[in-house]
């Protein structure tokens, strides 16, 4: 009973030495350097970041990545469309981030989402005369007046 007594106890301290071992290791650690993301980086490590999402079947996160990206001070800025895209993006942007983290080194950045217009007003294709009518009267105040002197009409 004595000797299984010493037994546990010596198995206690060796066990509480080893813990202590790994608690220095990881005490010793050196820090890890701190690389900037930029646009080159970035461009480097985005044909990987799309083949792993392809690997996935991730159709949807491949077209938000197909959009216009560019970094900046430490961002990277990811141009969307509709909220679809958005709540997509939200979603995929931790996975986006330890993909670049993992291939570049880069340890500092974020991913910021920028909400771009759909279609202008100004490209805006008009196929009606009236359409085409109100979009001349923008483009040329005095028109207004001529309607109104005239009695013009676009519809017959």
């Amino acid at each position: 009973m004595v000797h299984t007594k010493a037994l546990v106890e010596k198995k206690t301290q060796d066990q509480e030495l080893v813990v202590q071992k790994q608690v220095d290791v990881v005490v010793e650690e050196e820090p890890l350097e701190d690389i900037q993301i930029t646009q080159e980086l970035f461009e480097a490590a985005l044909p990987i970041v799309k083949e792993r999402f392809q690997q996935l079947g991730k159709s949807m996160e491949l077209a938000i990545l197909g959009q216009p990206m560019r970094v900046e001070s430490g961002k990277i800025f990811l141009e969307i469309m509709g909220s679809v895209q958005e709540e997509l993006a939200e979603k995929m942007k931790a996975d986006v981030v330890k993909i670049v983290r993992e291939i570049t080194g880069a340890n500092r950045f974020k991913i910021e989402l920028v909400m771009k217009e759909e279609m202008d007003s100004s490209n805006r294709v008009l196929y009606t005369d009236s359409d085409k009518f109100v979009r001349l009267k923008q483009l040329h105040p005095a028109l207004a007046e001529f309607q109104r002197i005239f009695g013009l009409e676009t519809d017959f």
